[in-house]
């Protein structure tokens, strides 16, 4: 890091986080450099991005889109690569000081193991890296001495909670949740709910994958096996409230049963900015909080018979082993068929069920046990739509 300026890679550059992240860089060119930019398949964004921020590398992990990236950017001194083994090699460029893990998915996992083994500072928006080797990346982190720094809301909200509270025993993390759009929604109403109802998520901007995985409420349930990894607390201990207001990210309860919250409007910037930051709190033209605007905030416990995704995930870390890794690689593909519109909204967490209980169990995975349970999950999970159809 040079003059205090930190040379950031950015995997996902092109979703929700990483167009966000962007601009916590332009707004702070003084403290931040786009070093790395990598896409999956919106090249023509990626395009946008590297003529506006050049920055010394952009990967596309789509290959068939490499040749139009190169020639769009032939006259400026970028380096152009593709596919996944190259963004495996990106981050572990000498420069680099953060990588900001935003690729949706299982994909984010092997390049976050190279970062931490090449020392880079982790900035984790990637919850399914921890949902899929909880233990392996947490001990790696250790091994390496890389810091991991949470980009979520609510993991953020709980790291700042816990600023400054040395050993102090956590007696129990409140984990909120908005509900999604479908709180108020029967069971009957659930079976009927469309694309678009589940993509137009109250109060979050977020990409299409995490905008309907909020929306089941298996978003946090993968949040609790991450938060379990994070701060190193048991599932019984984390408690998760639905809080519709989205204003409160998350609090901690200490065993003096005093609880700190953090607050703020539901704006990503914010938590992408801190991390960036941290452990310095930097000027934002975030909306400020208005407590008179504010005329309730209120709680509810979720449901888990209309939404059993929370449910799915305390199962399957109860389980260990390579059951979160199955929970994941088959809500991955759920959501995918929804969204391709080839399953119903209530069928997701029915093949989600089925796949848990028929792939192969792994008491003590290895990295390669974690890739091919994810592949047979994945396998398993499509087969089952033949059921839906007969």
């Amino acid at each position: 890091m040079e003059d205090g300026k930190r040379n950031i890679a950015i995997l996902g550059s092109t979703g929700s986080i990483g167009t966000q992240a962007l601009e916590v860089i332009s707004r702070h060119p003084d403290r931040f450099g786009a070093y790395a930019l990598v896409a999956n398949n919106r090249v023509e964004l990626l395009i946008e991005q590297a003529r506006i921020y050049l920055p010394e590398v952009v990967v596309i992990a789509n290959e068939s889109k490499y040749d139009q990236l190169k020639d769009a950017l032939s006259d400026l001194p970028i380096k152009v690569w593709c596919g996944s083994k190259a963004i495996e090699q990106v981050v572990q460029d000498e420069p680099i000081d953060m990588v900001l893990t935003a690729m949706v998915g299982f994909s984010g996992l092997q390049p976050t193991i190279n970062a931490i083994k090449a020392g880079k500072t982790i900035a984790l928006a990637n919850k399914e890296t921890l949902v899929v080797a909880g233990e392996l990346i947490t001990s790696l982190a250790l091994k390496h001495r890389t810091p991991i720094l949470p980009v979520d809301s609510e993991h953020s909200a709980i790291f700042q909670c816990l600023n400054g509270e040395g050993d102090n025993r956590i007696e129990k993390i409140l984990l909120t949740a908005s509900g999604g759009p479908f709180r108020t929604f029967s069971k009957e109403r659930l079976l009927y709910v469309t694309r678009k109802e589940a993509l137009a998520h109250p109060n979050w901007s977020m990409g299409e994958k995490v905008t309907i995985d909020s929306s089941t409420l298996i978003n946090k349930g993968l949040e609790v096996i991450e938060a379990k990894w994070l701060f190193g607390v048991e599932p019984s201990q984390i408690e998760v409230l639905i809080h519709p207001q989205s204003i409160i990210h998350s609090m901690v309860q200490f065993e003096d049963r005093s609880v700190i919250a953090q607050l703020g409007d539901p704006d990503m910037r914010m938590p992408i900015q801190y991390a960036f930051s941290y452990p310095v709190r930097l000027r934002s033209d975030i909306r400020p909080l208005d407590f008179l605007e504010l005329s309730q905030l209120t709680f509810e416990a979720p449901d888990t018979d209309r939404f059993p995704g929370l449910l799915f995930a305390y199962e399957a870390i109860a389980a260990g082993g390579n059951m979160p890794c199955i929970l994941n690689a088959a809500n991955e593909v759920a959501v995918e068929l929804f969204l391709q519109e080839k399953i119903g909204y209530m069928q997701m967490s029915h093949l989600i069920e089925k796949t848990m209980q028929k792939v192969s169990f792994v008491q003590s995975p290895s990295l390669s046990d974690y890739l091919q349970s994810d592949a047979e999950a994945r396998v398993i999970t499509r087969e089952q739509i033949i059921e839906f159809t007969n």
